[in-house]
């Protein structure tokens, strides 16, 4: 929370849940990053927050811009990246996307498996292909799943297909979870990512680049540690495992980049329990996860709540969306703490908003809006 956002909300005079995000913190992050790992190229996630000024600051400071569709290109590009700062991340892509990327100029591109290749040595021929291995998201709190990667014995084999194929096998590219709270996750990726550089050095490819993901972590509820830590120990397993012979580096921070910029504020819409015996009561916001909060999902992020009536006595509480469908629901495994004198009405400050909140808003469900968003 900055006061230049408390003094926009106080000014504010529209209805409706609406996220405010501030620049100066995210100009801070990126600093922060690269003072971090100042070898190390940033090329931020466009799917946390593609908002135009977002990505007119970021270019300006000269980050870099990971993609996941020709649309979020064609946003980094606007805001006046160059192809050579772009890369296509995504490891699932139409072959008519990758032709639309190459001819805006992509030549770095993401891929997990030899099909995948081929659809790059046809529709982009002679470019910079990395290849994503799975590693354990052990620590996060948003694990990702098996959806993107292989194994790391495969991903030899994908880049060799890769260079018999024409194209530059690059590098290689991991993802440790996203919100990952132990800067030592880094470390067996980078082991294993080790190895299959000298695997391919021994048949004459020669790897230049490990793209070291996102899972740079905001704060939420609980403390995580300082960018500063995770440079420090990202150096060190690059040491660890390349020796003195380090490849070139990027990161593709976006919670970590815009997370802590954003607050979101909601207004309470109901105050009820559920029978006269009942003790838990539930509160519902006009916000929930079909309109910004879809990473309350199974309760993995928990955002801190703010009110007026914070020094009051707290209860726990059931916290809801005001959609018509029964998994709209926020926080009920673990109830979460509102003051008892809270009341219909109310507006409440979600904080940590900035990230992954006006991308995941839907259009229309129920007839609600999308979450409208102001970048001051």
């Amino acid at each position: 929370m900055t006061d230049r956002i408390i003094e926009f909300l106080r000014n504010r005079r529209e209805d409706g849940p609406c996220l405010v995000l501030d620049l100066e913190v995210v100009r801070d992050n990126y600093m922060a990053f690269a003072k971090a790992l100042p070898d190390t190229r940033v090329f931020y996630a466009v799917k946390a927050n593609p908002d135009p000024q977002v990505l007119d600051l970021l270019a300006r400071l000269g980050s870099s811009f990971d993609t996941a569709s020709v649309v979020e290109i064609e946003q980094a590009l606007a805001a006046g990246a160059t192809p050579d700062r772009i890369s296509f991340g995504n490891t699932i892509k139409k072959e008519r996307d990758i032709a639309r990327a190459y001819a805006l100029g992509v030549r770095l591109f993401a891929v997990d498996c030899e099909a995948e290749v081929e659809k790059i040595a046809r529709a982009a021929p002679g470019s910079k292909v990395f290849c994503r291995i799975l590693c354990a998201g052990d620590g996060a709190e948003w694990p990702l799943s098996r959806k993107f990667g292989c194994v790391p014995e495969m991903a030899a084999r994908v880049l060799e297909h890769a260079h018999r194929l024409g194209l530059v096998a690059y590098g290689l590219s991991f993802h440790v979870g996203s919100q990952q709270r132990n800067p030592k996750s880094w470390d067996a990726a980078l082991k294993a990512s080790a190895a299959i550089f000298r695997d391919l050095a021994e048949r004459g490819i020669n790897l230049q680049m490990v793209n070291l993901g996102g899972g740079f972590p905001t704060k939420y509820l609980r403390d995580v540690p300082a960018v500063k830590a995770y440079g420090q120990a990202i150096f060190r397993a690059l040491r660890k495992h390349f020796g003195n012979r380090i490849p070139e580096t990027i990161i593709e921070p976006g919670r970590g980049m815009v997370g802590n910029a954003g607050v979101i504020e909601a207004e309470v819409v109901l105050i009820s329990k559920k029978s006269d015996e009942d003790k838990m009561r539930w509160v519902y916001l006009d916000i929930g996860k079909f309109n910004g909060l879809a990473e309350t999902m199974d309760e993995m992020i928990r955002y801190p709540i703010r009110t007026a009536y914070d020094d009051d006595a707290m209860e726990p509480c059931v916290i809801a969306g005001p959609s018509c469908d029964s998994v709209d629901v926020l926080y009920e495994k673990e109830p979460y703490p509102l003051p008892l004198s809270l009341e219909i009405g109310a507006k409440v400050l979600i904080e940590g908003t900035g990230a992954y909140t006006t991308t995941y808003s839907a259009v229309g469900f129920n007839g609600f809006p999308p979450l409208k968003s102001y970048v001051i």
